[in-house]
């Protein structure tokens, strides 16, 4: 606030709680000094919420002292700190290799959030199934048939057999063994056959094999052969 606002100020206060009023000219420069010194750095009113006065209402209202300029500054700073709390820094439009423009932008996107002046940028909540997938998302798992590109899952096959030999197989049209609970195992729906001695042994092993024990391939056949089953319409 600059003087002008600081006397604005001290009047509307004047008002409110007449104890605050200074009939002498010279009590009245040295508040005014005094105020302006310390809450120059506070704006009188911002496009997003803030306003001194209410700060000035606030304090008049439920406290028996004589307000400070503390009582201001104080509600200005919990007012920054929850703007920012809330603010996600967005991406800079400069160029990443230019550091310092780079740099500026965020303390500038920072500065303005904190001031009053820009509302905080949220971060984008994951959406759910009932927005849809974005158009251009869908085209393009259409063209590719998944969202990793098949180069891309290539080349990751040799780092992950399990998963690879899965895809194969479900490829082939045969039952998808993960989709069942391994009795040998143990090993959950969705997780791999781990390597153990033998069933119910006590004996754990944290190894995954690349292909699923036999017994759970059997399971799947008989559980996709049961849901074809049902699926299919009942003879008369």
């Amino acid at each position: 606030m600059d003087r002008r606002e600081i006397a604005a100020l001290l009047a509307y206060i004047g008002r409110l709680d007449p104890r605050t009023i200074r009939t002498d000219q010279g009590e009245a420069r040295d508040q005014l000094a005094q105020w302006h010194e310390l809450l120059d750095d506070v704006p009188m009113v911002t496009p997003h919420g803030w306003d001194a006065r209410v700060a000035v209402r606030q304090h008049i209202r439920t406290s028996p002292y004589q307000i400070l300029p503390a009582d201001i500054a104080r509600p200005w700073e919990s007012y920054r700190r929850e703007r920012l709390a809330r603010h996600s820094d967005p991406t800079p439009s400069a160029d990443p290799d230019d550091q310092a423009a780079w740099t500026a932008e965020l303390a500038g996107a920072r500065r303005a959030v904190a001031a009053g002046t820009a509302q905080p940028a949220q971060a984008r909540a994951i959406t759910s199934s009932q927005d849809g997938i974005d158009p251009r998302l869908q085209a393009r798992l259409d063209q590719i048939g998944s969202c990793i590109p098949p180069a891309a899952r290539s080349a990751l096959a040799p780092y992950r057999p399990a998963r690879a030999a899965r895809e194969a197989a479900v490829a082939q049209g045969l039952p998808d063994a993960l989709s069942v609970r391994c009795e040998w195992c143990l090993a959950p729906v969705g997780e791999p056959c781990r390597r153990r001695i033998g069933p119910n042994d006590g004996v754990r092993a944290i190894t995954p094999r690349a292909t699923p024990h036999p017994g759970r391939l059997d399971l799947a056949a008989q559980q996709a052969q049961h849901t074809e089953q049902a699926q299919q319409p009942a003879l008369a």
